[in-house]
């Protein structure tokens, strides 16, 4: 089976067994060392480290003040953590359509949305391409909005030359299947050095030294072990994006001209560091996409759908309080897209071969 993706953490094994041999494991100088690492990749003053990207995205939104009676607008087609976080500071939370060329919230529809009550956006930059900045930093400063850009997926990735994480507040993740990994953890960069001080009071339990608590907070702490394993891979990020950029320009020139299905695209202006690599699978396909997905399984294929749903349309959240009554209906672009969506495998483990069979296997199934 071609996996949909792949660890590689072998580089870091000498500095996680420095990590153990100091007997230092909690948050110390090697998170510090990884947090200086991510700072000069995002191109910002500071990245605090956090314990995941979850934890990021609460984080920088308590931080900055949200809480009940506010609102903040952001994609319905998104993975639950970033309307867990909105959520977890007590705003409401609204929702505004995306578009199919990024999969990002439509700007034109984010503007639609603001109300006197809204404080922040929050777009959520998908597969590792930036939603467009060059529309929404500036409707942001319009309305004196904050944002918060949910770049979960988008270490790496540049909207005119600025990396992602470097507009507004970025927060990041760095689980598993991220191409910059701690196994679990985040980080939220910024050039606020007032927010980034809060930001590390509030991950380390409300203290700024111990037991002087200065703030209702909690434990976002990132362990030392955890920032052993993601150091390596900064170093290299440079050649994982290249990896994986490699991957995608195959995979778009085999797949080409098959029936029915539509390619994702690098925008003008923006650099995709392809955490994953979406296609569509349209109406006139001769498979559907969950029928696609089990034929390719058979084949070798590994696949996923990210995402089958839109974010509120789960019984938990259908009657929330915090959740305005929405349709799904509401959204028609973000609803065909989650019938329709389905990633292949980009990442940089792949070979050629692998490649190739990937592209062999979707055309066969799709009938080219």
């Amino acid at each position: 089976m071609i996996p949909i993706t792949a660890v590689d953490v072998r580089d870091a094994e000498s500095l996680v067994v420095e990590v153990l041999r100091s007997g230092t494991l909690a948050q110390g100088p090697m998170v510090a060392r990884f947090e200086d690492a991510f700072a000069r990749a995002a191109g910002t003053a500071h990245a605090v480290a956090v314990n995941s990207g979850s934890a990021a995205l609460t984080a920088a939104l308590r931080a900055l003040g949200l809480g009940p009676g506010d609102e903040v607008i952001t994609s319905p087609f998104t993975a639950v953590a970033t309307l867990n976080a909105i959520l977890e500071t007590g705003a409401t939370v609204r929702f505004a359509d995306i578009t199919r060329e990024d999969f990002a919230v439509d700007p034109d529809a984010v503007a639609a949305e603001i109300t006197p009550d809204t404080r922040a956006i929050v777009p959520v930059h998908l597969y590792g391409q930036i939603a467009d900045l060059g529309k929404l930093a500036p409707l942001a400063e319009e309305h004196g909005l904050h944002l918060v850009e949910d770049a979960a997926q988008a270490v790496g990735a540049t909207f005119a030359g600025r990396p992602a994480g470097s507009f507004g507040v970025g927060c990041f993740s760095l689980s598993a299947n991220k191409n910059v990994t701690t196994g679990e953890g985040g980080v939220i960069t910024t050039d606020d050095d007032g927010l980034a001080d809060r930001l590390r009071v509030l991950r380390n339990q409300g203290m700024r030294t111990r037991y002087a608590y200065e703030v209702p907070g909690h434990n976002y702490r990132m362990s030392e072990l955890h920032a052993a394993v993601g150091i390596p891979q900064l170093a290299k990020l440079d050649e994982l994006i290249a990896a994986r950029r490699r991957n995608a320009r195959q995979l778009s020139v085999g797949l080409a001209g098959t029936p029915g299905l539509a390619l994702p695209a690098e925008l003008p202006g923006r650099e995709h560091v392809w955490h994953q690599y979406s296609v569509l699978i349209g109406p006139h396909a001769m498979l559907a996409r969950d029928e696609l997905v089990a034929e390719l399984a058979e084949r070798g294929v590994g696949t996923g759908v990210y995402y089958p749903k839109l974010v509120f349309d789960h019984d938990c959240f259908r009657e929330h309080p915090q959740i305005p009554a929405v349709s799904r209906q509401d959204f028609p672009v973000a609803l065909k897209v989650t019938e329709e969506v389905l990633s292949l495998p980009v990442h940089p483990a792949l070979s050629e071969a692998d490649v190739d069979t990937t592209v062999r296997e979707v055309r066969e199934a799709l009938g080219a």
